[in-house]
């Protein structure tokens, strides 16, 4: 377990970037930091990184919230783990139907006549949290149009195109074992 070097503490800021833009400076104010245990990206306080110095470190396989990790060419991918930090901080927010819920939750993009509201001002290609018309984060994804363009779209159209959702966990169960 080791801090971020530069290079990949600007690759993992440039992706949350996407999602919660100058929000990040919340995440750092607090008493967190960014730590690399494998290939994954960790959020954890200050203090439990003090209790996990006490181990030895083949003992540690995980620790705080698991940001995302580093593929083998070096890029970032965000998990969904990273769920809660990102729709506590995030710039824009899509709420869907109760209808079209599943459908994003199997790993589909969300098409116009799925949303139930939208942030103002998102721009295309800009990060979006998905929720539910009761608030319940369900993933988040890719602006596919601007707010603006959305109006305008045929019902088909996709607005948000899938990146990662909570039921994740349940399709790559078989997989993991």
């Amino acid at each position: 377990m080791r801090p971020l070097s530069s290079a990949e503490l600007r690759s993992v800021f440039s992706k949350l970037n996407l999602y919660i833009g100058r929000n990040i400076e919340h995440l750092l104010a607090d008493d967190h930091s960014f730590r690399l245990l494998k290939d994954r990206v960790h959020y954890a306080s200050e203090s439990l990184l003090k209790q996990v110095h006490t181990l030895p470190s083949a003992a540690v396989l995980s620790l705080g919230t698991c940001v995302g990790r580093f593929t083998k060419s070096g890029a970032f991918r965000l998990h969904v783990t990273a769920l809660d930090l990102l729709t506590k901080y995030a710039l824009h927010k899509v709420w869907l139907k109760p209808g079209s819920e599943m459908a994003f939750l199997y790993g589909g993009n969300v098409g116009k006549q799925g949303v139930g509201r939208i942030t103002d001002a998102i721009p295309q290609y800009g990060g979006v949290v998905v929720l539910s018309m009761s608030d319940l984060p369900l993933g988040f994804g890719v602006a596919a149009q601007s707010t603006e363009a959305v109006k305008d779209l045929d019902p088909t159209a996709n607005v948000v195109l899938h990146q990662a959702d909570v039921g994740e966990y349940l399709r790559m169960e078989d997989s993991m074992w």
